[in-house]
């Protein structure tokens, strides 16, 4: 696979050395603390899996690592499309949300930690994969998605106990701390010492790793691709969907206003001050469906899944410039008119008065405006009624409605993705006349 032995060394071995001396250190940590519990067998469990790390680590750094055999990069990129990569992410989190008692025990934690690490590992011998994550730019990022999942899994570990108390009618386990802690000195304490371990880790950070700068700026020479910084790479992402100022501006602000609303709308008086999930499923849902896919999801696909293009490649797929898109620009009108009914799109008519040309954009859109109109006013309604009849019945109409249209707000983005990436619709109405494309 490399050229000499050393290669591999040259590419990866500080992030892999870094990653199987962290995997070791996780293991042998475990290993530890079952030993003090007294339970032998988890111990000898969390000892083999340190120690396949420690061999794989060992292959690595002798120049011959264990690498991913070609036919599972092959069917995983054949799998990881952006359809099934969308639908995959929201069937993981309701997964993760039914079975969140078995997913929040610590053996399960542990193992899909090292299975996570393992798969990096072995992902890092591929050329292909180990350029994209490993650029100074992303190496963060992939330590953000740990920190993430980390600090997920704790809060979602506390809100199962406080609800494994409360069904047996004992309080949560934030009541029962009657020792309070003020403000000063012990809460600016802590925040003092951990402003100090920051800017230490910064500190090092910045020390040992060589600062991702790129050649002077040239005019004439244009990165292919040309990315946002990782912060903003999920609103560019946004931008493959719609017109700018609507995924760009309006979309990002609903959405916004719709997670810091969802407190105020949900008139549920349980879950305050400690954590929770059984007793406030809608907001913990919303929520999380909130952050995680139509932030984070976009951010890790813009990160690491768009090339040459904006177009989207597998995890190990070489990055081609010349790869040919299948993705086209077809608008709903378009598919109405000319595929469905078999005719023409009317056109507008140059010489007509103002009023007569938005009558004829009107009809000519009328296809995408219903839908829309449908899916906003119809909509609603009919969730009151069917689904969320109890939600309705608690929040009262005008909350309730609210709720609903903020929330077909949130769900038009990952509808969209699925629409553009399936059947290569562009806009569901087109008005560039008005400045109006959705």
């Amino acid at each position: 696979m490399y050229g000499n032995e050393h290669e591999f060394l040259e590419r990866i071995a500080g992030p892999m050395g870094w990653f199987y001396l962290s995997a070791c250190a996780v293991n042998l940590l475990a290993a530890g603390r079952a030993l003090r519990g007294r339970r032998p067998q988890r111990a000898g469990a969390w000892g083999a899996v340190g120690l396949t790390f420690a061999v794989l680590g060992w292959r690595a750094f002798d120049g011959n690592p264990a690498a991913m055999p070609e036919a599972c990069k092959d069917a995983i990129d054949a799998v990881l499309g952006p359809v099934t990569f969308t639908l995959g992410s929201f069937l993981i989190l309701w997964g993760l949300y039914l079975g969140r008692r078995v997913f929040v025990r610590p053996a399960v934690a542990f193992a899909g930690l090292n299975v996570s690490l393992l798969f990096l590992g072995l992902s890092l011998t591929d050329a292909q994969f180990a350029a994209v994550v490993i650029q100074p730019d992303n190496v963060p990022i992939v330590a953000m998605v740990y920190l993430l999942a980390l600090f997920t899994w704790l809060s979602a570990s506390a809100a199962v106990k406080n609800d494994r108390r409360l069904g047996q009618g004992l309080a949560p386990a934030e009541k029962d701390q009657a020792e309070k802690a003020l403000v000063w000195p012990d809460l600016v304490y802590t925040e003092l010492i951990c402003m100090i371990l920051a800017s230490a880790v910064l500190l090092i950070w910045s020390l040992s790793v060589q600062a991702p700068l790129e050649q002077p700026a040239n005019p004439a020479v244009t990165p292919n691709p040309s990315k946002a910084p990782w912060y903003f790479v999920g609103l560019q992402e946004l931008l493959v969907f719609s017109d700018a100022w609507i995924v760009g501006v309006v979309v990002p602000c609903l959405i916004a206003f719709g997670l810091m609303a969802i407190p105020y709308l949900d008139p549920n008086p349980q879950g305050s001050g400690y954590y929770t999930i059984r007793q406030r499923p809608f907001a913990y849902g919303v929520f999380q469906f909130g952050f995680l896919l139509l932030w984070v999801l976009l951010i890790l696909v813009g990160t690491f899944m768009r090339g040459p293009n904006w177009g989207f490649f597998g995890l190990y797929e070489v990055r081609d410039p010349h790869k040919v898109l299948a993705l086209g620009n077809v608008k709903l009108s378009e598919y109405f008119w000319t595929i469905w009914l078999g005719r023409g799109v009317p056109q507008v008519a140059a010489d007509a008065g103002s009023l007569a040309q938005f009558g004829h954009i009107l009809w000519r859109e009328i296809a995408g405006v219903t839908l829309v109109g449908l899916y906003f006013v119809a909509l609603p309604p009919l969730l009151g009624r069917t689904l969320l009849r109890r939600l309705r019945a608690q929040m009262g109409f005008g909350r309730f409605t609210l709720m609903a249209v903020l929330l077909l707000a949130m769900m038009t983005l990952p509808l969209k993705m699925i629409l553009r990436w399936t059947m290569n619709l562009s806009y569901v109405v087109s008005m560039p006349e008005c400045f109006f494309n959705l």
